[in-house]
């Protein structure tokens, strides 16, 4: 019988765990992605988890959406508890800060609750794997059809990069085409399957309504713009190198359309004026911040008034002022009692050489 040493097991071993580390380590751990079934619908899988879907079921039920989330064909990005308690926490604070009341889901403008929670309840069944696209997917809202985002991603583990657990990135929009301008959450969990959907888990640290929903339950909307409902002429210094007709000409500042802009370059002022059919009290006016590039955004102007379009009166005056956010209507209150025919904002100065913004109106007296 042939003797065989330690020395020669010893080195055995040592080329097969060679072989095999070198067969396993490819600078990255790359596990399969979790499956799991739920024998029922959706909304069934909500509620057999108590104490972490509670405020979603209550804000479903209070939307009508229980035979959605039982019947269509859906993907849930699912909210827990904190996610909730988050946002409704921020929302209480400010209201405390003005005595007014605490709002609950149970209260809470109802128009407002039904834009955010179908954000998160896409049209279709998206596992993970549909994700996997180098730019991701475009995702459609199951109510309103508004716009999201959902791309496959894998966090950094181990020392290696995309060496952790297969994650999702779920982005809202904003309704705009540049990602800069989007809010970006992750999950935590994945693929979950139910007979008629998938449920991928919100991490709990996201605030429900991705950022908007303590600006929409404050928010204060403007008197009604004398733009529309008076009518007249518009008209401004100056245009935009494109001409009348380019697609971020003067024109677009008077819309009423956030999503378009005025645009001008080399800028060093300018005004746009507008002649009201009749003369009308305005008792506020409004300037929105347009979609992009921030150091656009005008910061010192004036308002004028005029009864023949020669003699103006300044109605109002800004200096360093500050858009915090794309989009965002900033609502100016003025004290005026007198119908004037002209109106005209002096733009003086921009954040840089370029000027932009969305829109411009005056607004009509209120009793505030």
């Amino acid at each position: 019988m042939k003797r065989i040493s330690i020395f020669s097991i010893i080195i055995a071993l040592g080329g097969m765990l060679l072989v095999n580390s070198c067969e396993k380590d490819h600078g990255y751990y790359d596990p399969d992605t979790l499956n799991r079934e739920f024998p029922g619908d959706t909304y069934a899988y909500l509620q057999s988890k108590p104490g972490v879907y509670d405020s979603l079921l209550q804000a479903i039920d209070r939307l009508g959406l229980e035979s959605t989330v039982r019947d269509s064909a859906i993907t849930l990005f699912a909210l827990t508890n904190e996610s909730f308690q988050l946002a409704i926490t921020n929302l209480n604070n400010i209201r405390a800060l003005a005595d007014r009341m605490p709002e609950y889901i149970a209260t809470i403008d109802y128009d407002h609750l039904d834009t955010m929670l179908t954000q998160y309840i896409i049209r279709g069944k998206y596992v993970s794997d549909s994700l996997e696209l180098q730019d991701g997917r475009m995702l459609v809202g199951v109510r309103h059809g508004y716009p999201m985002h959902a791309k496959l991603t894998r966090s950094t583990s181990s020392g290696f990069l995309q060496g952790g657990p297969t994650l999702i990135d779920f982005s809202d929009t904003k309704m705009s085409q540049f990602r800069r301008d989007w809010i970006t959450t992750t999950t935590g969990s994945i693929n979950v399957a139910t007979s008629n959907g998938i449920v991928h888990v919100i991490n709990n640290d996201h605030v429900f309504g991705f950022e908007d929903f303590v600006s929409r339950l404050t928010y204060i909307p403007p008197p009604p713009s004398l733009f529309r409902l008076i009518g007249g002429q518009w008209s401004t210094s100056r245009e935009n190198s494109g001409g009348p007709n380019h697609i971020e000409s003067a024109q677009f500042a008077f819309d009423g359309n956030r999503e378009t802009k005025f645009l001008l370059g080399s800028f060093s002022g300018a005004w746009l004026q507008f002649e009201l059919n009749e003369a009308a009290a305005a008792g506020a006016y409004t300037l929105t911040s347009a979609n992009d590039f921030p150091e656009r955004d005008p910061i010192d102007w004036n308002l004028e008034a005029s009864h023949d379009g020669e003699e103006w009166v300044t109605l109002d005056s800004r200096s360093g002022e500050i858009f915090e956010e794309r989009f965002q209507i900033k609502v100016y209150p003025i004290s005026n009692k007198i119908a004037y025919k002209f109106y005209r904002l002096n733009i003086l100065r921009a954040r840089s050489s370029t000027m932009q913004m969305a829109d411009w109106s005056v607004n009509l007296v209120t009793n505030n």
